[in-house]
Formats: structure tokens, sequence, C-alpha cells
């Protein structure tokens, strides 16, 4: 009799203890659908628990703060990888366990920012331009950064809440490089940025696109995934890509150094990596995928959708944002100046 009870105590421990694994993912809002979610908790046992970061900046932070514990997978932006390899706040990525890492699109692999993809593996990749509602605005009327200067849109946009991305439209605009360090060209942009204040009616960046939905604003400066989820709530949304060129970006998933649950984010990361999982994705948020195996599986209204497929054009006129080290706090000064006098 104790032989049968020590064996159902071992087996309720056991019942308890895939019950209680999960994975923690610290991951932009609406970023990923709950089916993705709920189905790799049904194949793996694993929960995901998610917490939400509304800027690279506060992640970052936050991560340093708790010297890289607390979560065991992140989606950064393309140039915070670098920074955060430098403070040490990322792991090395075993590729060995992602059986669907040769799923990817070899031109996004093996950047400057994480050479051969030591720590990050992609997730989705977009673009940053100007969103408009069509039935308040003419988007024929707007084909370039320096349009939302225009004195008739007082009080009228909504901007992203991210210092890198305003601040090259200003630095287009002017014809600087987007990633300069030169304090004189920043200031410049920190002065026409200034300049704009009258236009915008507020800074966002958790989930930019409900303003629009809301009717609250006409047009915005977002990614073009929210632009993808708005149009799907309206259909008088149209994207533009502005001549001066867009910013473009990759998000990639990284394992903080302090991860609790290795093991379960490399089983996450490989699972997303299934085409079938990057369709789902795709679908419901409208990012771009760096997935090629899950291209051939959207529809053709997703193909031929710009928002989704970017032009060959806009890759040719767009720019990444490269992490600019000491350059970074020349920003940062100029960029809560810049809010100081918006609020």
């Amino acid at each position: 009799m104790n032989k049968w009870l020590t064996l159902a105590a071992a087996t309720l421990m056991s019942f308890s203890a895939v019950a209680a694994e999960k994975v923690v993912l610290y991951n932009w809002a609406d970023y990923i659908p709950d089916t993705v979610l709920k189905q790799f908790t049904k194949e793996t046992g694993i929960e995901v628990e998610v917490a939400t970061f509304d800027s690279n900046e506060s992640m970052f932070a936050k991560l340093q703060l708790l010297k890289g514990k607390g979560y065991d997978l992140t989606i950064p932006t393309t140039f915070f990888i670098e920074r955060m390899k430098r403070a040490d706040l990322i792991q090395p990525i075993d590729k060995s366990k992602l059986t669907n890492f040769g799923n990817l699109e070899p031109n996004l692999l093996n950047q400057s920012y994480d050479p051969n993809n030591e720590y990050s593996v992609p997730y989705l990749w977009g673009s940053t331009a100007i969103t408009v509602n069509t039935d308040e605005i003419d988007p024929k009327t707007i084909t370039k950064w320096a349009d939302l200067w225009k004195p008739e849109y007082k009080g009228q946009i909504l901007l992203l809440d991210d210092v890198r991305d305003i601040f090259l439209m200003a630095l287009k605009v002017k014809g600087f490089e987007n990633n300069t360090r030169n304090e004189d060209e920043i200031r410049q942009a920190y002065e026409l940025l200034v300049e704009l204040l009258p236009n915008v009616k507020l800074f966002l960046s958790d989930s930019p696109k409900g303003p629009l939905i809301q009717g609250n604003v006409p047009m915005g400066v977002m990614w073009n995934g929210e632009a993808y989820m708005a149009q799907v709530e309206m259909d008088t949304v149209a994207y533009i890509y502005p001549e001066e060129g867009a910013t473009l970006w990759v998000d990639s998933f990284v394992i903080p150094k302090g991860a609790a649950n290795v093991e379960g984010a490399h089983k996450f990361i490989d699972f997303v990596l299934r085409p079938e999982i990057g369709k789902i994705i795709i679908e419901e948020i409208g990012y771009s995928t760096p997935n090629k195996a899950t291209v051939p599986l959207l529809s053709e209204e997703l193909r031929n959708n710009p928002m989704v497929v970017p032009p060959a054009e806009v890759l040719e006129k767009g720019s990444f944002h490269n992490d600019l080290g000491d350059a970074n706090a020349i920003y940062e000064k100029y960029w809560q100046m810049l809010k100081q006098k918006q609020s």
C-alpha cells in the first residue's frame, strides 16, 4: 500500500512540475497572438507568461536594474541587441536546439549588430512610416516626412514615443544621416522637431493604432504592423513610405543573462520559427516575416500588401539604426528636452 501511495505522490509531483514550468516573455504590447501562446502550451505543457514594455529604452533599463534576471526571453529592436551585448545582459543562443533556424531569410541574418546571430534570432521585421485615415486626409497630399510640418495639421499628429525613429524624420528632412554622432546635426534636428510640436497631439508607443481607430487623430507615425491592424479594423487606412526614406528594423528574440528557463526559451523560439506559426502571426498582427518558409503560405492579398511586404524601392531608401555608443546620451538629452516642451 505504501508503495502505491509513494508512486501516486511521485506522479502528482511530476504533473505539478510540468504544470508549473513556464517561460516568461518580456514583449511589446499586442505583439504575439494568444492562439500561438496557447498552442505552444498545449504541445509542450509550458505556460507562457507575458509582461510588456513600451520602448526599447524602458526594456533595457528594466533588465539592467534586474541584472538580466526575471525574464526568459525578450524582443529588442536591431541596434539594442548590440547595446545589450555590451552591457552583458544577454547570453548566446544554442542554434543546435533550433531545428527550424534554416527557415530564416539569409538577408536578415549575420548583421553587424550580431555577427553569426550568436545572441539573437529574428522574430519580425518591418518599417516605421506615416499612417493616415483617408476619410480625413488625402494620402496623395503626403509624400514625405517634411509634409508633417504643414500648418494645416496642427494638433492632428500622433508620434511614436521613440527617440531614434522620431529623430530620423527630422534628420532626413535636414539632409543628415540617421546614425549621425554629430551633436550640431542632432541639435538642428531637435530644433526642427520643436517646430513640429504644434502639430503633435500625443506621443504613444503602446498600441498607437488605437487613437487612429478611435478617431482621436487622423494621422500618425507608426510601425507597419500597427497600420495593418488598423486597416483590419477600418478600411480607410493608408500607409505612406516617405520619399526621404523610412526606418527599417528587425525585432529579434534574445535570452537574458539571468533567464531561469533557458531550455524552455529555446523551445519557444523554435516553435515560433515553424512556417505555419509564422503564418498565424503575420495574419493577425501584420508585420513582415523573416521566415522564408512562411511567405508561400500567405494569401495573395497579404503578399501584395505593401504594409506587410514593402516594395524593393522602400528597402533601398530605408535606413536601419545603429547603436551609437556614447552618442546615445546626446540623443537622449535632446529627446528629454523635446518631451518637456511638448508637455
